[in-house]
């Protein structure tokens, strides 16, 4: 096929040697099968910002750490400098996530390299050779929804105790290899300890690979694997080989209004500080 321009320089510099299909085409990228190094990998080329329909990136970006100060206060103030950065940040987010995934045992698809906005990695087959078809294209026995709901939870806890949430986990960016399911798509990934819907996010992921697999074998559906893990890894005491139950005892107890009122008030008071305390910095600068 015609090399796509996003990936003509990749391929004069020798990291691809041909495109030969494009494999999708999404809300944040398009994704391209290519030779490269002599095997086949997949070029996830990123759309720019303008293009992207991702709305609520702000909101995902929450806790991830920026080391250099002058790009962090470029970042909060929103100057063309500070958008270029903010871009540059969200583009490596899935390339940082993939190798510390990897790292973490999570089956993750094996990151090449990234340049110029292209992410080369590793293509996911399915038994038969082909490309991996999503959770969504394939229809499951309750067996195999057991077995991989089993796998899919084990990731997720592997990767809360690497400190990330996906974010975005459904059955459209799980695909079915050979060997079980590959989690994909990880440029919202969550900074676990430090964005503030944190909690919210992981449970929505849980809630949705329990919902997907109960089609298969409903009795999953009565599972509270979100809560659970949630709850030990607040208490400190969730680790990649913790036993789970599936069950979860929920707080009943009625909850002290006086003293959620008097939280929020000084909540609210902290805030007024650190907003007038950031303006006083701005006005010296």
């Amino acid at each position: 096929m015609k090399i796509p321009k996003r990936l003509q320089p990749l391929v004069d510099d020798g990291l691809i040697d041909e495109v030969e299909s494009q494999l999708m085409s999404g809300k944040e990228a398009q994704v391209y099968v290519v030779r490269s190094g002599g095997e086949r990998r997949c070029a996830k080329v990123f759309k720019e910002a303008k293009q992207r329909s991702f709305k609520q990136a702000v909101q995902y970006q929450e806790g991830r750490k920026e080391r250099n100060s002058r790009r962090s206060r470029a970042m909060a103030k929103k100057t063309r400098y500070g958008q270029k950065e903010q871009e540059q940040a969200w583009l490596n987010s899935e390339v940082d996530a993939l190798y510390r995934l990897a790292a973490a045992d999570v089956r993750v698809p094996k990151p090449f390299g990234f340049v110029d906005g292209v992410l080369l990695m590793e293509i996911i087959m399915d038994a038969e050779g082909m490309t991996a078809p999503r959770l969504d294209d394939v229809t499951l026995t309750a067996e195999q929804a057991r077995t991989y709901y089993d796998k899919v939870i084990g990731d997720v806890v592997r990767m809360l105790c690497a400190g990330l949430i996906h974010g975005d986990l459904s059955e459209f960016n799980v695909l079915l290899a050979e060997e079980g399911p590959v989690i994909i798509d990880l440029p919202q990934a969550v900074d676990a300890a430090g964005n503030n819907s944190a909690e919210r996010m992981f449970e929505r992921d849980v809630d949705n690979m329990r919902r997907y697999f109960g089609r298969f074998a409903p009795e999953l559906l009565n599972t509270d694997f979100g809560k659970e893990i949630w709850s030990l890894y607040e208490a400190g005491e969730l680790y990649p080989d913790t036993q789970l139950t599936g069950c979860f005892e929920h707080d009943n107890t009625p909850a002290d209004v006086d003293e959620l009122m008097m939280v929020i008030e000084y909540a609210q008071e902290e805030e007024e500080e650190r907003l007038a305390a950031a303006q006083a910095r701005e006005e010296d600068d």
